[in-house]
């Protein structure tokens, strides 16, 4: 296969696999005050997503894959609350275990990343324009 075709399927690879974790960082900042419904019920625990490379047999390329969407297991903070539905008899509430400037900071990485996948997808565009001109122009 074409060198600039596999630099277009991997960059692909990655534009959906950045456009997927910033959807789970979408879904955990929208997330990040949600309680339960219930006295004690466990709040809205943070999505996380796990990459992998995987080569690409027809072009030898390695792609990006999402390996694995998962749950963060760490423990849910605690606040005073007895307001709130979810409080229990002391009015303590259990607390999403998403930290808002965590989950900005790998939206940004994401956002860069997504970036990057994009240029390169535009910068092989143009080489494959060109050498197509230049076929052209030699006929």
């Amino acid at each position: 296969m074409d060198p600039l075709t596999s630099a277009l399927k991997v960059s692909a690879s990655g534009l959906q696999a950045e456009s997927t974790r910033l959807r789970i960082v979408s879904e955990n900042i929208a997330n990040a005050r949600s309680t339960g419904d219930t006295p004690g019920a466990d709040p809205y625990r943070r999505k996380t997503i796990s990459f992998a490379a995987e080569v690409d047999r027809a072009s030898g390329a390695s792609l990006v894959e999402i390996q694995r969407l998962g749950t963060d297991d760490s423990n849910f903070d605690i606040e005073f609350d007895p307001g709130n539905p979810a409080a229990d008899e002391k009015g303590m509430v259990k607390m999403p275990n998403v930290n808002v400037l965590i989950e900005m900071a790998d939206m940004r990485e994401a956002n860069r990343a997504y970036e990057a996948n994009l240029q390169t997808i535009k910068q092989s565009r143009d080489l494959i324009s060109q050498t197509i001109d230049l076929l052209r122009a030699s006929q």
